[in-house]
């Protein structure tokens, strides 16, 4: 009963008046992605759709979000087209696995599709036991999706496996994807009357030459977190993010630097759990910046500064790795981020240190020094001008009216003085 409601549901849904919903993304594959493709579909189904294309072009990304890319791709009732798009693009790692788990897979000409090794889609190096099992559980996956498409099995395994590369027409010939074509609308021609299985039922895509296309723009926020997945702004963002925080706690109540402090590290920790760096460079890049700390607290002479400098050093270069889809960041971007980092808390460090060693220029302790004129004239006791006041002064040498005079000690509200 449940199946002749559903087949109903679908016949009602498909053979109706609808659209083709068209969405793009050239990204690497993350969360952001997958919200993305979630929407689309909603999209979709809203305006009981015909169809869904979404144009890709990917250097791969996080295994997690692929899987989520493909639950939505699987789960709604309206037949899925990936179509790697425009010519030169690709689907690499994370993005082959997502075109080859569509009801329709098409590519442009001069496109590549594979290169889908699990251990780059993880973010991180693992040991060959660990190498192994998500190897052989990606393999299973796919293997699983590929036998219910019809396509070849064994090549899409050595897409994992042996990180195999295929262009378009080699993937067309060797029964990885379904069809090449030039552009959106030679793709819509050459699926039109294609049959795809769906939810247990045989679809068959009938679409018409004026069928409406309705393009699914990325919106503001996806716009905004895709550019945040970069990972020189995520550590530029994350280095900024300490140095507010450092400013507001040296000059409590300066407000604007702890705030743009916080939302810099907020966004920065956003940014590299979306790409999902190495957390050891992250404790390092911590640690380089307590060491810098540190300094200011108790002058080690450099010590502990160069002990900062290498743990950031370090930690920064290991931040990403350098095959993450992501990209990696640069040593040109690093190394002025260190010595800048460097620069700035031995500078602090020297101006703190320069303040404790300067000479008091106020109270009892600032009148040192000063040199002042005889009122009276001084033996044993006497008066003195100095900074616009009269004080009462005494000398071991007889100082007359009128003589200069310079205080070398305070006792009380008496000054020790000598002639000059």
């Amino acid at each position: 009963m449940k199946k002749l409601i559903l087949l109903f549901f679908l016949s009602f849904a498909l053979f109706s008046r609808g659209d083709v919903v068209v969405g793009s993304w050239s990204d690497p594959v993350s969360p952001v992605m997958a919200d993305y493709v979630k929407r689309l579909v909603k999209e979709a189904e809203k305006k009981k759709a015909k169809l869904i294309v979404l144009k890709l072009d990917t250097p791969g990304g996080l295994e997690s979000a692929m899987r989520d890319v493909i639950k939505s791709m699987m789960n709604t009732y309206i037949p899925f087209v990936v179509y790697v798009y425009p010519s030169g693009a690709r689907a690499a790692s994370a993005g082959a696995i997502i075109t080859v788990s569509a009801d329709i897979a098409a590519m442009a000409p001069s496109t590549n599709i594979g290169s889908a090794s699990p251990v780059q889609m993880t973010g991180r190096d693992v040991d060959e036991t660990m190498k192994k099992k998500i190897v052989n559980d990606m393999v299973a996956f796919v293997r699983s999706i590929a036998e219910e498409k019809g396509r070849n099995t064994k090549l899409i395994e050595q897409m994992i496996t042996k990180s195999l590369n295929l262009s378009a027409k080699e993937a067309l010939k060797k029964g990885v994807i379904d069809v090449v074509a030039e552009d959106l609308e030679d793709l819509l021609k050459k699926i039109n009357g294609k049959t795809v299985k769906k939810m247990n039922a045989q679809i068959k895509i009938n679409i018409s030459e004026n069928e409406k296309i309705v393009k699914v723009e990325k919106g503001f926020r996806e716009k905004l977190l895709s550019i945040l997945a970069n990972p020189t702004l995520a550590y530029l963002l994350l280095m900024i993010g300490f140095y507010g925080i450092f400013f507001e706690l040296y000059n409590p109540g300066s407000i604007i630097p702890g705030v743009v402090g916080a939302i810099s590290i907020l966004l920065a920790l956003y940014a590299l759990n979306t790409i999902d760096v190495n957390w050891l460079g992250v404790l390092l890049i911590i640690l380089g910046i307590l060491f810098f700390v540190l300094e200011l607290i108790t002058p080690t002479f450099g010590a502990l500064a160069v002990s900062g400098v290498i743990a950031l050093l370090i930690g920064s270069i290991i931040l990403i790795d350098p095959s993450s889809p992501y990209g990696d960041i640069p040593l040109k971007v690093i190394i002025p981020v260190v010595i800048f980092s460097a620069v700035f808390f031995l500078s602090v460090a020297f101006l703190g240190l320069k303040a404790q060693m300067r000479k008091s220029i106020t109270g009892k302790e600032g009148m040192i020094g000063k040199i002042g004129v005889a009122e009276t004239d001084i033996n044993l006791e006497g008066k003195v001008f100095v900074e616009g006041e009269i004080w009462d002064a005494y000398s071991d040498t007889p100082v007359k009216k009128g003589d200069k005079v310079k205080i070398i000690s305070v006792e009380g509200l008496r000054l020790k003085v000598v002639k000059v």
